[in-house]
């Protein structure tokens, strides 16, 4: 079997370096990787979703900090640590509920009944206050270790049930750490899946004749146009270029490829050309939980634009990049600076050095943020691989997705008292 450190570490050095294009293609490594630390990880005989949950912090936790800015990451970090509490509050339901079975019939012999302690209503209903709090109904488990057995007769009966409550105790760890996997997988299939899923919908929101305005590449929009197309829907798509990478013309030329008519036009055309547009479809690279989008560079403008002329701002966006945290959060980096080479080569770059104040700063600085953020009072509709929903019910997705417990990954540091 691979090293987990030394898969995590190749993945770290391409976090680092960008060298993973796309949060689809993160998402779907950073969950492949934990399914891998989960596998190789060692189970104890007690707390033992605790210990899955402790060995997918300290991986996400370096996975996060590699780049802040892929939110993507620590979504698939807080999935999966959903996943592991979801899975191990079911199998300690189907454990209390065995427990219910075996009190109900022991109530026939009211003899026997007293040696039986039960739950009492108090700690049950703590136990389920919160239900993100699994371990505690574990904990509960745990502390009673007489509550289904024989009264000891000998000390060979007591090897003997001892025996038994151990391979029990490693029983369940094998099948939390497989039923764990096996949701891991489901959501990697889903991360694979996305684009299709969305665009499964193109149908029901573009209408025939209509014209499309979007900004950049976006892989998703693109299947998303072309489900449409193939559903024999005709239309126009406006695509402006996504200065100054122009990723645009990317997509105007696959586009044209399936068959769709298409005008190219430049980002300063947009407020332009908007009044003829119907619906503006862009992609994004991160949905907050208040419904704000960061989204590529000139994004905000294209909204401000649709907004003005009223016409509805669409963003398609997978299950995936939705983050449970708030644009100020202080864990949320909201943008990066590219280079300067996008806009001006080093060589015109450094000929300005020439008219610096003769301590070797220029006078020209090149600023190229790569994302903006759109509010969410400009998004019309979020449509994902469930459906359309509107920015106001983002945090009700965030909650059957996450837990509250895992919103921050990043452990405080130990205070030092002087």
């Amino acid at each position: 079997m691979p090293d987990v450190q030394g898969l995590v570490n190749e993945f770290l050095f391409k976090l680092k370096k960008r060298k993973i294009e796309g949060s689809q293609a993160t998402a779907r490594q950073t969950a492949v990787l934990l399914r891998s630390v989960i596998s190789q990880q060692r189970i104890p005989y007690t707390h033992q979703a605790a210990a899955l949950i402790d060995a997918v912090k300290a991986v996400g936790e370096q996975l996060v900090l590699a780049n802040p800015v892929e939110l993507a990451v620590g979504n698939i970090v807080r999935r999966v640590l959903h996943i592991i509490r979801e899975e191990d509050l079911s199998l300690t339901t189907v454990a209390m509920a065995g427990l219910n079975l075996s009190a109900v019939s022991d109530d026939e012999d009211e003899t026997d009944q007293d040696h039986h302690p039960v739950l009492s209503a108090a700690a049950v209903a703590a136990a389920s206050r919160n239900t993100l709090r699994p371990p505690s109904l574990q904990t509960l488990l745990e502390d009673l270790p007489d509550l289904a057995a024989v009264p000891h007769t000998s000390s060979s009966g007591g090897d003997s049930e001892g025996k038994s409550k151990s391979a029990d105790k490693s029983s369940r760890g094998r099948k939390l750490k497989h039923d764990v996997i096996e949701a891991v997988n489901e959501l990697i299939e889903d991360i694979d899946t996305c684009h299709e899923q969305i665009a499964e919908q193109a149908v029901e929101h573009i209408h025939q004749n209509e014209v499309i305005l979007t900004l950049g590449s976006s892989r998703t929009v693109l299947e998303f146009l072309c489900a449409a197309k193939e559903k024999k829907r005709s239309f126009r798509v406006f695509v402006a270029e996504g200065a100054p990478r122009y990723q645009g013309h990317l997509l105007a030329k696959e586009l044209v490829a399936r068959g769709l008519q298409t005008t190219l036009i430049t980002d300063s055309a947009v407020f332009a050309m908007i009044s003829r547009v119907n619906m503006v479809i862009v992609g994004a690279h991160a949905v907050m939980a208040n419904g704000g989008v960061i989204a590529p560079v000139g994004l905000n403008m294209v909204a401000l634009a649709a907004q003005r002329h009223a016409v509805p701002f669409v963003v398609l966006a997978s299950s995936h990049k939705l983050c449970p945290l708030y644009p100020h959060n202080p864990e949320v980096l909201l943008n990066e600076l590219r280079s300067p080479s996008e806009l001006l080569d080093f060589g015109e770059f450094s000929d300005c050095m020439d008219f610096g104040s003769g301590t070797g700063s220029p006078l020209l600085h090149v600023v190229n943020p790569t994302f903006d953020y759109v509010p969410p009072k400009l998004v019309s509709l979020f449509i994902t691989d469930t459906g359309g929903h509107n920015p106001s019910y983002v945090y009700r997705l965030i909650a059957d997705y996450y837990s509250t417990d895992d919103l921050v990954l990043q452990r405080k540091p130990a205070s030092v008292n002087s």
